[in-house]
């Protein structure tokens, strides 16, 4: 071990400060995690061992180690360490496992529910939320009164915070003095727990999702049957068409490509969903997704193995299997665009 070179006077002081020589690390990773980033601080000359400052403890003084995982992108870097059993609090210390994280995630009943969980709430946030987001943008297309405000007002709940959107629609949807409750109540229906039931809380995060994205992609919808000549609704009109056929004949079809990119921006944001059910479990069991994980979604999966469990390497496998998710979605997209091809 060299006793030439040693970290900068400024460590030393974060030692007497803090006092936490024994839990520091000499690493970048480490030394990030505890006093922010390495690149920050003035490098002075090196220390020589005779003239530095005595550390705590007596303890001797330890250089600077080089990290082992190698410089890469983020993409590469999240591959790498998921070849690797590591720990949040020592990102520099790897144990090679190969693919031995696939392996246990692909035999982990939670990955599997939570799959189960990301499709589910994918699928009834995401239809409901694209139809009446047509609907919307078909009614904005034609001469109304306060027209502009309708469409401005249509970006409020795309404007509001996630967080603030989720706090309100768990209190709406709050068991004992909910509105939601309230107004079945009145009706003679029986209270429903909504964060204990599964079903009943994943349509609660559907809404809240449904909430939040129909106004923007109503908005997307609206631009592109803006650009639809007029002369094909005339035609259609001469023709004996109704406003109904008009739509479904003319309309739909016009916007066919914004339909698509929608629906593929509703699926990546369905597999990345996170600040809802987090924000509607309400404590402890917004990390888990319910005490029964019943509407844990890849996204908390991620965050619980990564920031809970403290094991990066976990967390990386299941960002990537959300990546290849995505590659799926898109590889079945294109069978099923070829086939259409084919056959018309």
């Amino acid at each position: 071990m060299s006793r030439t070179q040693f970290e900068p006077a400024e460590a030393y002081e974060a030692y007497e400060v803090y006092g936490a020589y024994e839990a520091y690390e000499s690493s970048y990773g480490s030394y990030q995690a505890a006093y922010g980033s390495y690149e920050a601080y003035e490098y002075p000359a090196p220390y020589d061992v005779h003239s530095a400052p005595t550390l705590p403890y007596g303890d001797t003084y330890r250089p600077v180690h080089e990290p082992t995982a190698p410089a890469l992108p983020r993409q590469g870097y999240t591959s790498w360490i998921s070849l690797h059993d590591v720990e949040l609090a020592t990102l520099d210390v790897m144990e090679w496992v190969a693919f031995d994280n696939y392996v246990e995630l692909w035999g982990d009943s939670r990955f599997w529910n939570a799959l189960q969980n990301t499709i589910t709430i994918g699928v009834i946030s995401t239809v409901p939320q694209l139809m009446m987001a047509l609907g919307m943008a078909h009614l904005l297309n034609y001469r109304m009164r306060a027209s502009l405000f309708f469409r401005v007002a249509s970006l409020v709940p795309y404007a509001t915070s996630v967080a603030a959107a989720a706090l309100v629609f768990t209190m709406i949807f709050e068991r004992d003095f909910g509105m939601i409750n309230w107004a079945l109540g009145s009706v003679g229906i029986d209270p429903v727990d909504w964060e204990a039931d599964k079903w009943p809380a994943q349509v609660a995060i559907s809404t809240i999702v449904i909430w939040r994205w129909t106004g923007y992609n109503a908005l997307l919808y609206l631009a592109a049957m803006q650009a639809i000549p007029a002369d094909r609704y005339e035609a259609a009109s001469l023709d004996g068409a109704s406003r109904w056929q008009q739509f479904i004949h003319v309309t739909v079809p016009g916007i066919r490509s914004t339909i698509v990119f929608t629906i593929v921006l509703s699926t990546i944001g369905a597999t990345q969903l996170f600040g809802e059910p987090l924000i509607f479990g309400q404590g402890p069991n917004g990390v888990t997704g319910g005490a029964d994980n019943q509407y844990q979604t890849l996204g908390l999966l991620l965050y619980e193995e990564g920031w809970k469990n403290y094991q990066m390497g976990r967390s990386a496998t299941v960002a990537w299997a959300m990546f290849m998710l995505l590659v799926l979605v898109f590889v079945v997209q294109r069978v099923i665009k070829r086939l259409r091809s084919r056959t018309s």
